[in-house]
């Protein structure tokens, strides 16, 4: 029966003792002070350390001489105080669900891989338009817009609350926040400033999608599963729909989902219906 299965129960989720967000934010913070200290003008919380630029940040010029750790060592590094502040916002508000739903191992993964591909993305098209998109680059940004987009594929329908402007509440579902990120970062890379690393931005926001659909999901058709799970909220079992069939034609495909991928594959859709479903399996 339904009821009977193990993952019909309760969703089993990661609760690590040591949380992988809280350690990325330390780490962060932590060689951000470092490089203010060892600046010309500490007090100033804007890193201006030649050596650190030279070597740990990432530039076109530095893997063009094999140093390659850039690619990971720019992921902990800020240019100023709002910088590392946004960064570690994102990382904080996403990264602790998607923490709890993928793992910590996982979590670490897709935060890394999203940085690292968006430093190589980055990096490309320094060597295509070097002269927009020239100099070397730092922050966590590619890792937290993976993160930002994974959670958009996770929990498409989720209403966030962000403060527009630091003031203005601005209310919006989770896979609106990623089309205007990744609609944000084109709009700088048709017309870059300069001053923001929008194709390491996209790279990591593609990134995530990729993550998640391949790795975690371990299917590509979304807009299948978005249409099935509406579709199967609006056929409840009432009236002239059957209990024994809705759980035939909509529920058994989504546990089939389950023992395929596991339940972090889940959309949110997908977990209501199984909510629904188990809560009218109490009722027979």
């Amino acid at each position: 029966m339904l009821e009977d299965r193990d993952y019909m129960r309760q969703p089993v989720y990661y609760r690590p003792r040591v949380s992988f967000t809280v350690a990325l934010l330390i780490v962060n913070a932590i060689v951000f002070l470092v490089e203010c200290a060892l600046s010309s003008h500490p007090l100033r919380l804007a890193p201006d350390n030649s050596f650190f630029y030279n070597y740990f940040a990432l530039s076109l010029e530095g893997l063009e001489h094999g140093w390659v750790w850039q690619l990971l060592t720019y992921q902990f590094m800020h240019a100023g105080l709002l910088h590392i502040f946004l960064n570690s916002w994102a990382i904080y508000v996403f990264g602790r669900e998607i923490e709890e739903t993928l793992g910590p191992q996982k979590f670490l993964a897709l935060f890394l891989t999203s940085g690292v591909i968006g430093g190589i993305f980055q990096a490309l098209a320094s060597w295509i338009w070097p002269h927009y998109f020239g100099g070397a680059v730092v922050g966590a940004s590619s890792g937290a817009f993976g993160l930002v987009a994974a959670f958009a594929i996770l929990y498409p329908e989720r209403e966030l609350t962000l403060l527009l402007f630091f003031v203005l509440p601005l209310t919006l579902r989770a896979e609106t926040l990623l089309i205007l990120s990744a609609a944000l970062a084109l709009f700088g890379i048709a017309f870059p400033t300069g001053n923001i690393a929008d194709v390491a931005h996209l790279g990591g926001m593609l990134t995530g999608i990729v993550f998640v659909r391949q790795f975690i999901q371990g299917r590509w058709n979304w807009p299948r599963w978005k249409f099935s799970a509406r579709r199967a909220a609006s056929r409840e079992p009432e009236g002239d729909v059957s209990t024994d069939e809705f759980l035939q034609t909509e529920v058994d495909p989504i546990l089939d989902k389950i023992s395929a991928h596991g339940i972090q594959s889940l959309t949110e859709h997908e977990r209501k219906i199984l909510e629904k479903a188990r809560a009218k399996m109490t009722k027979r």
